[in-house]
């Protein structure tokens, strides 16, 4: 892993190279990064200066406006070469990469020029960098989404798969997951942004073809080793929107990250926002729909994936209220770039008007609750699942160990497990309780 000096830089004042300690200075956050590098940009001063000797000089100079990244913080920070180096090293092994936003031949244009100056200054990542930049369609949702939804996701993206569009999600359980999964057995393009465990993701099994084969990339803004944080779980789903072209709700709760974040998307329009239609009255589907989004096709096998790269929708329910945010403020170019960043192009929304597309929109909602309650999509789920097992079952494995394998609620995998042993498709043994594919079957 080489780093430039500028890079070096970059990484000291805003990276964590353990847990963070009383003792320790904080690294900069992305506001106090910004407004110290705008400073250094005005003043001509690069960042590898800052790992010189006329280092001092540079700090004479500096006063934060609003005095919270002191001289002194700053000196600390640049004080950590050898926790960099170590760092480094681990997450090296490990198959991590790091880049800035001075490496610009990797760093993705797209948070630049939606993100300006509020585009992280660090991204960490695993598997095929070239993907980062890519775009495609960003799949988000519910962790607990039904499993009509699921297979719906799973479906979309190994449908985008087939017609050589990329996945962007966030690797949370759930739909963001099973999207990315749908993908990338598919072979299709996938990029995964995580809000935590970027380190142990690395080597996980779930993640392991799509990293060999290359069509697989993981990346996060945030400390490789960090668990889960709820701020950082939040802050994640923008990077989703803004390292896609398009996206797609599946399913959303009337509150919760998912909403949050494509209520984000509808004000700071960065890509067009679909939503799946749903019959759940817990859903806040609607609500999105009402604030800007487009009702898609409920129907899988009818969407086509070049449809949703359009900003409006011929299925619109209900008419969209107006937009407080029409044109969003012209974002900057990175701060040591001397290119002006292209201006975004605003998409006109337009209202509907036609009775006939309130019906269709209600047929399809009524094909939804067909399938919901239709033998079909339960059987094939559980044929997923007991297919799943064939591989995950060879050797014995306990419920913890099937529930972290298949990420599934422990209701739902001890009906199915029970439905398999009934079927003799596995063994159950005790002492301890473990389960085993039947070979005899």
């Amino acid at each position: 892993m080489k780093l430039t000096t500028t890079a070096q830089a970059i990484l000291l004042l805003t990276s964590y190279f353990s847990k963070q300690t009383k003792d320790t200075a904080k690294p900069l956050t992305i506001a106090e990064w910004a407004r110290f590098a705008e400073w250094l940009k005005i003043n001509r001063i690069s960042p590898s200066e800052l790992l010189t000797e006329t280092k001092d000089k540079v700090f004479e100079q500096w006063v934060d406006p609003k005095g919270k990244v002191t001289t002194d913080r700053l000196k600390e920070l640049l004080a950590r070469g050898h926790s960099m180096a170590l760092a480094l090293e681990k997450w090296m092994r490990s198959g991590l990469w790091v880049i800035t936003r001075a490496d610009r031949e990797w760093y993705p244009e797209r948070l630049l020029k939606k993100l300006g100056n509020n585009a992280p200054p660090v991204l960490y990542g695993c598997g095929n960098k070239e993907l980062i930049n890519s775009g495609g369609v960003a799949v988000v949702g519910s962790r607990n989404a039904s499993p009509s939804d699921l297979l719906y996701a799973e479906h979309l993206g190994a449908l985008a798969a087939k017609e050589g569009v990329g996945t962007v999600s966030g690797c949370a359980r759930g739909v963001d997951e099973t999207s990315m999964i749908g993908a990338m057995n598919a072979g299709g393009p996938v990029i995964g942004i995580m809000a935590d465990s970027l380190l142990r993701a690395a080597t996980s099994a779930k993640w392991r073809n799509g990293l060999l084969h290359g069509n697989l990339v993981l990346t996060s803004p945030f400390y490789p080793e960090a668990g889960f944080n709820k701020f950082n779980a939040m802050d994640r789903n923008k990077y989703i929107y803004c390292l896609s072209d398009t996206s797609v709700v599946v399913h959303s709760g009337k509150k919760g990250g998912t909403i949050s974040g494509a209520e984000e998307n509808l004000k700071k329009q960065w890509v067009p926002l679909w939503v799946k239609p749903t019959t759940d009255i817990d859903a806040g589907n609607a609500s999105l729909v009402s604030k800007g989004g487009n009702w898609c096709e409920s129907d899988i096998n009818s969407l086509k994936i070049s449809d949703l790269f359009q900003a409006d929708s011929t299925i619109k329910p209900q008419e969209k209220v107006a937009q407080a945010d029409l044109f969003s403020t012209t974002t900057q170019s990175d701060l040591f770039s001397k290119a002006e960043p292209e201006v975004l192009q605003e998409k006109t929304i337009e209202t509907p008007t036609r009775i006939e597309e309130k019906s269709e929109i209600n047929t399809l909602v009524s094909t939804e609750a067909e399938l919901k309650t239709s033998d079909l999509t339960s059987v094939n789920f559980y044929e997923l699942f007991i297919k799943e097992l064939q591989i995950l079952a060879m050797n014995p494995k306990s419920l913890d160990e099937l529930l972290e394998a298949t990420r599934l609620h422990k209701s739902q995998l001890n009906d199915w497990l029970k439905r398999a042993v009934e079927e003799g498709s596995v063994k159950k043994l005790n002492r301890p309780v473990r389960y085993q594919l039947d070979n005899k079957k």
